[in-house]
């Protein structure tokens, strides 16, 4: 019917792997309901609280023995990656199993190609791993990297948040959804990759998954971007008296709230900013902000924000 990229958050995988090794079921139902349905489906993650748990462990390591060897932030990425592809396709192919699909599912790492001039390179924003007492520890335990001061808790170190311009082995995932495998990819925007002294090399820093998903659904050539959260719609004027869902929106009004100031910077905002870059993209596309429980009914007009050219 359709070919669908789908954008999970990291947050709806629990903090822990006995946890995220139940709560990966959920989305294993959903994605296989709509194979059922006759939908390409394409799957990415967020993995901040994975991410977090990997490299602080490492960080709170150092600290009782000097010996355990620091690990860079691009590492620890690509450990989440691992770490969350595990779960979330044995929790596939046990749902195909269940439902006596024979059908592949892969999960493919993910390296993001990113611009080394990008303005976020200057300005890093994104705090990772532990605080520390002082700036001087956070920089030994640090070094090379960016520290501040973050809320009175102490210092840490920041990393910037590059927008995603390509993928190593975009056309090994074109392939693979195009012979009708599910393909999980772009888990947690995928680790930012520069282009050095003609070779790639990675660095610290953390691509927003929205964006990183909105870039690969075009590459695909994707029908439907579907962005899964916690809420049932995107709000205007969200909790005042006037507060209204948006049930379907266009680029137009979409780019007129952002100039009001509507969506959280944090929060809704890269969102909406992702899923209008995908339906800028190309003709006919729309993306659909939802609850990942109710995907089935948001992709009916019967739950979710459907945002269209």
């Amino acid at each position: 019917m359709s070919r669908i990229v789908i954008a999970l958050g990291g947050n709806a995988l629990g903090n822990n792997p006995e946890e995220q090794k139940e709560l990966v079921k959920i989305p294993a139902k959903k994605i296989v309901s709509l194979l059922k349905l006759g939908h390409d489906v394409i799957i990415g993650h967020g993995n901040g609280p994975q991410v977090g748990m990997i490299f602080n462990a490492f960080a709170d390591a150092k600290k009782s023995n000097d010996k355990t060897p620091l690990i860079p932030f691009a590492e620890a990425g690509g450990m989440s990656q691992g770490y969350i592809g595990y779960h979330m396709l044995t929790a596939i192919a046990n749902e195909l199993k269940k439902e006596k699909i024979h059908k592949d599912v892969v999960y493919l790492l993910t390296d993001t190609i990113v611009d080394p001039n990008d303005k976020a390179f200057k300005n890093p924003t994104k705090p990772v791993g532990p605080f520390y007492a002082s700036k001087e520890e956070a920089i030994k335990n640090n070094p090379n990297s960016t520290i501040v001061e973050d809320s009175g808790r102490g210092y840490r170190k920041v990393v910037p948040s590059p927008k995603p311009i390509d993928f190593i082995g975009i056309n090994a995932i074109k392939e693979n959804v195009d012979r009708g495998t599910i393909v999980i990819t772009g888990g947690g925007g995928g680790i930012p990759i520069i282009e050095k002294n003609n070779a790639y090399e990675g660095v610290d820093g953390v691509i927003d998954k929205d964006f990183a998903l909105a870039k690969i659904a075009s590459l695909v050539n994707a029908d439907t971007l579907i962005i899964l959260t916690a809420v049932d719609h995107v709000y205007v004027n969200y909790g005042k008296p006037d507060q209204k869902a948006l049930v379907t929106t266009n680029l137009k009004e979409l780019e007129q709230y952002i100039k009001e100031n509507q969506f959280a910077p944090g929060s809704m905002l890269p969102k909406i900013q992702a899923a209008i870059n995908f339906v800028s993209s190309g003709k006919n596309k729309s993306a659909i902000i939802a609850d990942l429980t109710k995907v089935e009914d948001a992709l009916e007009g019967k739950s979710g924000t459907k945002i269209v050219a």
